[in-house]
């Protein structure tokens, strides 16, 4: 949330419902629902995301969280296809992707000096010269695929002010560091 621009920093307050997969709450023991929020709890921390013991938040399970039932003194890391596939899919990254596409389309400067922006703010330093060059290729081609129409870019770029091919070409590099190792293991 924050490498994108959507966290929402403000402290304390009741818990929040980020988006998450629909019927996973669903339990024979409770008629609970859960509903994502639509402001700006959508994008807290996840120190403030509601937890159930039954049907913990979805990803914070995929991505090794400790269950709260017990004090955990070292978290454990792994790499699951699951994983993979939640930061490909599921809403909060998608979401992320969009927001963050939207504000490289929408930045001045030349296709280089955004990407290097947005990839401090993925992984908090500057690109080396041969990531910039892959990067900028990468994006030149998911252009080309959605100016042909391989790619819908009113999906990838979700709604938004300016050229959805652009927002949904940056999106899309967005995407590609989102899913870097560098990015996803705290080392």
């Amino acid at each position: 949330l924050q490498a994108a621009g959507l966290l929402d920093p403000k402290a304390g307050g009741p818990s929040v419902f980020p988006p998450q997969p629909p019927g996973v709450w669903n339990s024979a023991y409770s008629s609970d629902d859960w509903k994502n929020d639509e402001g700006s709890g959508r994008w807290r921390r996840g120190l403030y995301t509601f937890t159930k013991r039954t049907a913990p938040y979805a990803m914070s399970a995929t991505f090794d969280a400790p269950s709260g039932e017990a004090c955990t003194a070292r978290r454990e890391a792994s790499n699951t296809p699951l994983q993979a596939l939640t930061l490909l899919n599921d809403e909060v990254f998608a979401e992320a992707v969009r927001h963050a596409g939207g504000r490289a389309a929408a930045a001045a400067g030349t296709p280089r000096e955004r990407l290097e922006r947005m990839f401090r703010a993925f992984l908090t330093r500057p690109p080396s010269p041969g990531e910039s060059d892959l990067l900028l290729a990468f994006h030149e081609r998911q252009r080309g695929r959605l100016l042909k129409k391989e790619l819908d870019a009113a999906v990838l770029a979700g709604p938004g002010e300016g050229d959805p091919v652009e927002r949904a070409a940056w999106a899309l590099v967005a995407r590609a560091l989102l899913n870097l190792d560098e990015f996803i293991t705290r080392n």
